[in-house]
C-alpha cells in the first residue's frame, strides 16, 4: 500500500518541474514512509512519483516507480494484487523475465504488456490505484480496482493532467487552484460525501469504481466502465434449476462459504505484521474466526468510549478474542481524545467525510500500528450486500407497506395533493418533514430508496439552501465529452444522480428486486466514496493498510445474484450470513442486537464542544458567499443544544464542510479555538 502521484504535460508546453513532483509525491509521506522514488521522461512531459509502504517484496528492486526492460511501460501504484503469484506463473511461461522475486507491481508492468489494459485487469484480484504510462503509444492510464477500496484523483489544468492518491498531493502544485465546488457540496448535503466523480474542489476529480481512464498525447481523454457490481455474472441459473428450497439454501450457505473463505485467505498474502479489527459483530467475528485457520497467532484490535460505555461492545469483542486465542488490544477514547484529533481529520480526509466513524477509527487504526501490525482486515461490506441496517429492514417494510400501496391506489393528482398537504403539515412540525419528503418522492416517481447514508433530505435542503444559489463550476470540456461525469450531476437536483444508477440497472437487469436496487445504490456511492474512503484516508494516515474481504469482486458477484428472499428471511436480516457462519462463530454473537459503529456525537455536541462548533460553523467564510440560510443553521444548533431535537448530524455535516473550507481553501486553521 501506497502513495502515489504524476503529472502529464499533454501540450508540451512546459516541462514538468521536479521539484513539484517531490512536492506532491512528500504530501503522502504518511502513506509510505518506507521508501520513495521518482521518474520523469527524458522529454520532460511525463513524471512519475511515489511513496512506499513495504508489505510484499521488500527488496529495493521491488520500488516504484518501476518500468520493463526496455523503458516504453512505466508504473506507480497503490494497492495490492491478491492472485500476483499465478499470473506471474503465466507471465513467466509466456517468456516475460522478472527481476523481482514476488513483487505484485512487477508482474503488473508485464501483464500489460502481455494481455493489454482489458486483459490485465479481467485477471486482477485485489484493490489498487495505478497509473501507467505507455510511451510507444504516448498514452497515460489511470485505473482505481472494481470496488472502489483504493482512490484516485486527478485535475485537467494549464494543459496538463496531475493525479494522487489523495488531493492534498495535487494542492502541493501551487498552479492548481483552490476553491468549491457548489453543485458538488449540494449533493454532499445530502449523502455526507460527494458523488464519484465530483469532489468538493472546483476541477478536481475522482476516478469512479470499476473505471479507468487513458488520456493522450492531444489531451484526449476516454473513460472505461470495466467492472460493475451489476447482478448477472455470479451465480449460472441452470446451477439452481429444478433445486427444492432446502437444495437452494443449502447452495447459497456452500457459496457464501466458500468464497469468503477464500476472500480472507488471499488477503493474509504479507510479508509483514498483520491484524483484524474487532467490534464483537457478526462481520468482524466472522474475519477473526476465518484468518485464525491461517495463522498460529492473530492480532485483534477493538476500539471503546470511556464516558459513553453504553455504546461499547468489549464483552463481545473479549469473547471472540478468548474464542480464537487471539493478542487483543483494547483503547479506550472520550471527548478530549476527539477535539484534539479533529485538525488531523480534516487534513487527511482532503474532503469532508461527515463520518464521526472516523474518529474510533483513527484511533484503532494508531492502535494496531503502534501494536506492530502493518496490514489490517475490516469488516465493510458485508451489511451492505445482505441487509443488515435496520435502516434496510425500514426502507423494506415501507415498500411493501406503504410505498407499494400509495403508488398503485392512488390516482397522481391524489398523490400530489397528499404529498402537498404532507408538506404543509411538516412546515407546521418540522419533525415530519422525512416523511412528507418521501411521500413527494412516491408522488414524484422517484426511488424511495437512495443512500444508507442520507443526511439533508430534499425539503430540508430547501430549508438550508438560499435558492438560486447554487450553480455549477465550470467543467473542463474534455471531462463531459468522455462521459466520465454526466451532465445531470451538474444540476441542483439530487435525484439525478440516483436516477443514473437506476436507469443503467434497469436497462441491464429490469427484473431486479427492491433490495437489490438498494444494494446497487450503495456500491455506487456510499461503498466507495464514504466507507471505504474513510477507512483508506484514516487507516494510511497512520501507514496502516486495510483489507476488505467482504468486497473481494468473486463474492459481490456471487451475493449479488441471491435475491432479496434469501437476504431477508422470515424477518431476520442478513439471514444467509448468519446461517453460513453458525457453528463458526458463537451464536451468541450472531444473533444478537446489532449495535452499529458509531460515537456520541450527540452528547458531545450539547456540552463545551458544541458551542466551539456552533463558532466554527456560523463564523466560516463559506457562510459569507449566500449559499446558505444562517437563521436555518442557528436553529438546528439551538434545537439540539436545548434538547429539543437530535439534530447531531446535521451539525456534524456543516461543521465538517465549514472546517473543511477554512482548512483547505481559506487556509485557516480547521477547527475555532
Amino acid at each position: 500500500m501506497c502513495g502515489i502521484a504524476g503529472i502529464f504535460s499533454y501540450t508540451h508546453e512546459k516541462n514538468i518541474e521536479r521539484e513539484i513532483l517531490v512536492e506532491m509525491r512528500d504530501a503522502m509521506t504518511h502513506r509510505g514512509p518506507d521508501g520513495e522514488g521518482i521518474w520523469i521522461s527524458d522529454d520532460g512531459k511525463v513524471g512519475l512519483s511515489h511513496r512506499r509502504l513495504s508489505i510484499i517484496d521488500l527488496d529495493p528492486r521491488a520500488a516504484q516507480p518501476m518500468c520493463n526492460e526496455d523503458g516504453s511501460i512505466w508504473i506507480t501504484f497503490n494497492g495490492e494484487i491478491y492472485n500476483h503469484l499465478n499470473l506471474r506463473k503465466e507471465l513467466e511461461q509466456a517468456g516475460h523475465r522478472f527481476k523481482t522475486d514476488h513483487s505484485d507491481t512487477e508482474v503488473l508492468v508485464h501483464g500489460y504488456e502481455e494481455w493489454g489494459i482489458e486483459g490485465l485487469l479481467t485477471r486482477l484480484e485485489g484493490m489498487f490505484g495505478i497509473g501507467i504510462w505507455d510511451e510507444k503509444r504516448q498514452l497515460l492510464t489511470l485505473i482505481r480496482d472494481r470496488v472502489g477500496v483504493k482512490p484516485l484523483y486527478f485535475t485537467l489544468q494549464g494543459g496538463s493532467l496531475r493525479f494522487a492518491s489523495e488531493i492534498k498531493a495535487i494542492l502541493a502544485d501551487p498552479e492548481v487552484e483552490r476553491d468549491v465546488d457548489p453543485m458538488a457540496m449540494y449533493h454532499y448535503l445530502s449523502f455526507l460525501t460527494t458523488p464519484a466523480p465530483m469532489t468538493m474542489f472546483k476541477g478536481i476529480y475522482k476516478l469512479p469504481a470499476g473505471f479507468y481512464l487513458q488520456i493522450d498525447q492531444h489531451g484526449k481523454l476516454k473513460a472505461h466502465r470495466y467492472w460493475d457490481a451489476l447482478p448477472g455474472s455470479g451465480i449460472d441459473p441452470s446451477e439452481l434449476k429444478g433445486l427444492s428450497e432446502k437444495a437452494a439454501e443449502d447452495f447459497y450457505l456452500q457459496g457464501i462459504r466458500e468464497r469468503l473463505d477464500q476472500a480472507v485467505k488471499k488477503r493474509m498474502m504479507s510479508d509483514v505484521p498483520f491484524g483484524v479489527f474487532l467490534s464483537g459483530g457478526v462481520d468482524s467475528s466472522t474475519n477473526v474466526a476465518l484468518m485464525s485457520r491461517y495463522t498460529e497467532q492473530l492480532d485483534t484490535f477493538t476500539v471503546g468510549f470511556r464516558d459513553y460505555r453504553h455504546l461499547n461492545e468489549l464483552e463481545h469483542a473479549e469473547l471472540v478474542a478468548k474464542k480464537f486465542k487471539t493478542n487483543h488490544h483494547v483503547i479506550l477514547i472520550e471527548e478530549k481524545d476527539m477535539v484534539g484529533y479533529l485538525d488531523d481529520l480534516i487534513h487527511h480526509q482532503d474532503e469532508p467525510i461527515a463520518d464521526w466513524v472516523c474518529i474510533p477509527l483513527y484511533y484503532v487504526s494508531k492502535l494496531a500500528r503502534e501494536s506492530g501490525a502493518k496490514v489490517i482486515q475490516v469488516g465493510e461490506g458485508a451489511d451492505e450486500q445482505f441487509s443488515g441496517y435496520a435502516s434496510y429492514m425500514g426502507y423494506l417494510r415501507l415498500y411493501e407497506k406503504y410505498w407499494q400501496p400509495f403508488r398503485r391506489w392512488f390516482p397522481k393528482p391524489l398523490q400530489h395533493g397528499i404529498a402537498a398537504l404532507a408538506r404543509g403539515v411538516a412546515a407546521l412540525k418540522p419533525g415530519l418533514m422525512i416523511y412528507a419528503d418521501i411521500i413527494q418522492r412516491a408522488a414524484n416517481d422517484r426511488e424511495h430508496f437512495w443512500s444508507g447514508a442520507t443526511v439533508f433530505w430534499d425539503l430540508l435542503k430547501e430549508q438550508l439552501v438560499n435558492e438560486g444559489t447554487i450553480s455549477s463550476a465550470e467543467v473542463p470540456q474534455a471531462i463531459l465529452d468522455c462521459g466520465l461525469l454526466p451532465t445531470s450531476y451538474l444540476v441542483a437536483d439530487t435525484f439525478n444522480i440516483i436516477r443514473s444508477f437506476q436507469d443503467r440497472l434497469s436497462d441491464e437487469y429490469p427484473d431486479a428486486d427492491v433490495l437489490t436496487r438498494m444494494i446497487y445504490n450503495e456500491f455506487k456511492l456510499r461503498l466507495p466514496e464514504l466507507l471505504l474512503m474513510r477507512v483508506d484516508k484514516i487507516s494510511m494516515s497512520v501507514a496502516l493498510e486495510a483489507r476488505v474481504p467482504f468486497l473481494d469482486h468473486k463474492f459481490v458477484e456471487f451475493t449479488m445474484d441471491i435475491p432479496m428472499e434469501w437476504k431477508v428471511r422470515n424477518g431476520i436480516p442478513k439471514y444467509l450470513l448468519k446461517k453460513a457462519v453458525e457453528g463458526l462463530i458463537p451464536n451468541e454473537i450472531i444473533y444478537r442486537k446489532k449495535m452499529g459503529f458509531g460515537a456520541p456525537m450527540a452528547q458531545w455536541l450539547r456540552g463545551d464542544f458544541g458551542r466551539q462548533v456552533e463558532k466554527g460553523v456560523l463564523g466560516s467564510r463559506l457562510m459569507e458567499r449566500g449559499y446558505f440560510n444562517l437563521e436555518y443553521i442557528s436553529r438546528l444548533i439551538s434545537d439540539h443544544r436545548m434538547g429539543r431535537a437530535d439534530n447531531s448530524l446535521y451539525i456534524w455535516t456543516l461543521f465538517n464542510l465549514t472546517s473543511w473550507y477554512d482548512y483547505w481553501v481559506d487556509q485557516r486553521t480547521a477547527v475555532a479555538a
